[in-house]
């Protein structure tokens, strides 16, 4: 396993601090934008700002150009199973891999189609593999990165990476950037978890899924995670979030909450060693 134990930029915290959760959308709209939530630590609480819509990648990449200092969790795989890597002999770092995969595959769709003849070569359980990252945490399984039906995370990973580092962004443990725009990869069903278990609060106005967003909100505020943090809003802000049937407002306030986490630790609380090629998901735990 290629790891990097280096130490990386640490950005310090102050109200300067210009926090991001990004929820991202491979094919954003207006239906159905990015969804990015703004913050900075105030007095010990995670204060939300704001909450915008970028219905389009090109507006997407402009908020990737925004001067620092900030750090950002993004809601996207930023590495690839290894043994996936391995087999095809893409690389042994996150960069040269999205660059020699999108040079082999210059579309999605090029993308697909190499992960499904892959795939079927395979046995059957053995084809959708995960790496190391995304099975860490007992009772929480994040989707493989080579899924790209269904939910397209294997079609994010492919949009939303490569534009990262054609930002030019440090990436923390796995590429070096601009020290003052640093971006770790989040997950918000991981913190989604420990709020509410299984219930589900996504994709649906009916109201018990109204009332579980409403009592993650609650819990959001009380500091109900294991990370310690308290998430102080307004009312309006507040009622939007629960009022968001699709969720994605509340998705991207959980990975901002991951992104508060780990401009407060050192190294981002990213483990010491992790495999340049499959990266690995803030605030989740080391093996």
């Amino acid at each position: 396993m290629h790891t990097v134990s280096a130490a990386t930029p640490e950005p310090g915290v102050a109200p300067t601090l210009q926090l991001l959760g990004v929820d991202f959308s491979c094919a954003p709209s207006r239906r159905k934008p990015i969804t990015v939530a703004r913050g900075h630590i105030d007095r010990g609480l995670l204060r939300l700002l704001d909450v915008e819509s970028l219905p389009t990648l090109q507006a997407f990449e402009q908020l990737l150009q925004r001067p620092g200092p900030w750090l950002g969790a993004f809601d996207f795989p930023f590495g690839l199973p290894r043994a996936f890597v391995d087999a095809q002999q893409l690389g042994n770092h996150s960069a040269t891999v999205i660059a020699e995969l999108q040079r082999r595959c210059p579309t999605r769709m090029d993308w697909r189609r190499l992960v499904d003849a892959w795939g079927n070569a395979r046995p059957a359980g053995q084809r959708l593999l995960h790496r190391r990252c995304d099975t860490a945490m007992p009772g929480v399984r994040s989707t493989s990165p080579l899924q790209t039906r269904y939910v397209p995370v294997g079609f994010m990973y492919y949009e939303g990476l490569s534009r990262l580092l054609a930002a030019g962004l440090t990436l923390p443990r796995l590429h070096a950037g601009d020290p003052a725009r640093l971006a770790v990869e989040g997950y918000p069903g991981l913190l989604a978890f420990e709020l509410v278990g299984r219930r589900s609060y996504k994709n649906s106005p009916l109201p018990d899924r109204l009332i579980t967003r409403k009592d993650m909100v609650e819990r959001l505020e009380q500091g109900r995670t294991r990370l310690g943090l308290r998430l102080k809003l307004g009312h309006a802000l507040r009622e939007s979030l629960v009022d968001d049937a699709s969720g994605d407002r509340l998705d991207a306030v959980l990975c901002l909450l991951q992104a508060a986490w780990c401009a407060l630790q050192p190294a981002q609380g990213l483990p010491a060693e992790v495999d340049t090629v499959e990266g690995w998901i803030a605030t989740m735990p080391a093996l």
